[in-house]
């Protein structure tokens, strides 16, 4: 990252329309990606990307205006994390992860906690990780009077030494009741297992995590009142929220690689001499005009359906909490899932076929295009696209919306 003017002076105002953020968040890609390669491969835990985010405003975004936020909406939060994207795709992923987790409060909490954590995050500009992968089921609740204690550990805890706040989940002992809790980063009983080391995503900070003994107030795990826990159809918005983060930085990584691709042909691809037809430039060859104009084509429509998506579930989100119908949250998670399948194979298809119009000499390390195919390939492995376009096809078909779940 580079730039000739300090980001504290370059951000003295914090923009206050939509586009303006989608332009803040412009300006923070474009110094990203001026070395995202290099950053890549060397692999270091990015504090100075996530001291960028937070320089920038960023961070707060999504926070109330009265504590110093953006006070902004879901859908301009979504092409945020998209602009970003494209210019670092594990950036991308770890801003997202932060609105995420820093609206769970407000997903799961109770009226007196969201405010709270709210003043906090936004005025602190603190940045949240967190240990909830739900494939492990080994984070036990203990009940210790005023406290509960999280004990276990977990394969994945993303933003792990890079976050200021971690959103712990676990099971009640002797129960199954899920508790969620946010608690600081920064502490002995949470120690990072220093080990993700995956072929794209790099700088996401997602390995393992063990939770040795946190303890809680009862009055800080989340949603509950008197250790009861009033559940809303709002609660299950989590996941849709999650997977159109997914989609959306996927979306920016195809945007980002298609973009480098065509600065690519354009600066450095040269013609073939042996088409029988030669052209003097590889932008006049007809296969690359055409190729581009397929994926470009593609890009198009998978963004105006994460669009779409992304307009639907913000009137969710910022709806009051217990007027959310389960119709409601089911038809979003079914448009979101077609989304994220149709921004799945456009992106990876994008990613592989640049190779086909910038030439042999792009397949070098220096020219750094493998990024994108790594970055989309490791994270659309997070759960099964195949269920994805069942839950759309039983819903063509039968007419069946999803069932909330861990993943849907």
């Amino acid at each position: 990252m580079s730039t000739t003017e300090p980001t504290t002076t370059r951000w003295e105002r914090r923009p206050d329309t939509p586009e303006g953020w989608l332009e803040r968040a412009r300006d923070v890609a474009a110094l990203l990606a001026v070395d995202a390669v290099e950053r890549d491969r060397a692999g270091a835990t990015p504090h100075a990307e996530v001291r960028l985010l937070k320089e920038s405003g960023l961070v707060r975004l999504l926070g109330p205006v009265e504590h110093g936020g953006g006070g902004q909406r879901w859908d301009t939060a979504y092409r945020v994390i998209r602009e970003v994207a494209k210019g670092d795709g594990s950036i991308g992923q770890l801003l997202g992860y932060h609105y995420l987790w820093a609206w769970a409060v407000r997903l799961v909490g109770t009226d007196a906690q969201i405010d709270a954590v709210e003043q906090l995050y936004t005025e602190n500009d603190l940045f949240f990780g967190g240990a909830v992968n739900p494939r492990d089921s080994d984070v036990v609740i203990t009940d210790e009077g005023d406290e509960i204690v999280y004990t276990g550990r977990k394969s994945f805890s993303t933003g792990s030494k890079v976050s200021d706040l971690t959103v712990l989940e676990g099971v009640l002992d002797g129960t199954d009741d899920h508790i969620f809790a946010i608690v600081p980063s920064d502490q002995e009983a949470i120690v990072y297992g220093d080990d993700w080391d995956n072929l794209g995503q790099r700088l996401t900070e997602s390995g393992s995590v063990e939770i040795r003994g946190v303890r809680v107030p009862w009055e800080s795990a989340a949603g509950y009142v008197d250790k009861r826990f009033q559940p809303l159809v709002y609660n299950t918005l989590n996941t849709p929220t999650i997977q159109l983060v997914f989609t959306n930085f996927y979306l920016g990584i195809a945007q980002g690689a298609l973009d480098a691709a065509t600065a690519y042909t354009r600066e450095k691809t040269r013609p073939w001499p042996y088409g029988g037809d030669d052209k003097d430039s590889a932008t006049e060859e007809f296969y690359v005009l055409d190729t581009y104009g397929d994926l470009q084509a593609k890009l198009w429509a998978a963004e105006a359906l994460v669009d779409r998506a992304g307009q639907r579930i913000d009137g969710l989100l910022h709806a009051e909490r217990d007027s959310v119908t389960a119709a409601q949250r089911g038809q979003a998670a079914v448009l979101i899932a077609a989304a994220k399948e149709r921004i799945v194979q456009t992106g990876l298809e994008i990613a592989t076929r640049i190779y086909e119009v910038t030439g042999a000499r792009a397949t070098a390390n220096s020219a750094g295009l493998d990024i994108f195919w790594r970055n989309l390939r490791t994270h659309t492995l997070h759960d099964p696209i195949a269920y994805k376009r069942v839950e759309v096809g039983r819903y063509a078909l039968l007419g069946e919306i999803p069932e909330p779940t861990w993943y849907t």
